[in-house]
């Protein structure tokens, strides 16, 4: 009998013939989910991590790009940026991704090609924890965007207040830190060092 199996979303897909112009971005959720989904490291499959805390509800796309991984060069490049702030190590997971789209995606579990243009440095509990911001390819609004600059402030400050808010209860002080909003230029190199780290990392396991 042959049998086919669906590819682990992190390992078995590519992260792009053209990364990091153009990344396969795989998304976990989308800004209608009341919940957090992510991947299951082992099975591959999109688990509940916990509901969403009160009315925080994600403002774009959110997921990460295959075969990254936030490792030793990904904190060094964070370490040098963020000097001052102590930066232990990478966090361990694939290097997550936000994607801007004009148009209603209604559930993640899904791939599509996005254009990095900028991120966020965040550091949290001391663990190097990027966010890339990209837009989705084709779009017919973001398209035009083609920088993070080129975004509004206001937007921005959206996603720095959901990133820095979504782990904690009311009153209490955040336990994560955005040391820099950064470029498209930054971004291709945190990505290029996650994609380096992803090889080391697989080397060990």
């Amino acid at each position: 009998m042959n049998i086919e199996y669906k590819a682990h979303p992190w390992h078995g897909i590519s992260a792009g013939e053209k990364t990091p112009d153009i990344v396969t971005a795989f998304i976990e959720i989308v800004p209608s989910d009341t919940v957090k989904y992510e991947i299951d490291k082992e099975t591959g499959y999109l688990k509940i991590d916990r509901p969403q805390k009160f009315s925080n509800a994600i403002p774009t796309l959110y997921g990460f790009i295959p075969r990254t991984y936030c490792g030793e060069t990904v904190a060094a490049y964070a370490r040098d940026k963020a000097s001052g702030v102590e930066v232990k190590k990478g966090d361990g997971d694939p290097l997550d991704i936000c994607v801007l789209s004009e148009r209603n995606v209604s559930h993640g579990n899904i791939i599509l090609p996005a254009i990095p243009i900028g991120g966020f440095r965040m550091i949290d509990h001391g663990e190097a924890d990027d966010k890339i911001i990209a837009v989705m390819k084709g779009d017919e609004f973001y398209m035009q965007w083609n920088d993070v600059s080129d975004c509004p402030v206001s937007y921005i400050n959206r996603l720095k207040h959901y990133f820095l808010t979504y782990k904690n209860l009311p009153g209490e002080e955040s336990v994560c830190e955005i040391t820099h909003v950064y470029g498209r230029k930054e971004a291709h190199e945190v990505i290029r060092r996650s994609l380096s780290d992803y090889n080391t990392y697989c080397e060990s396991i």
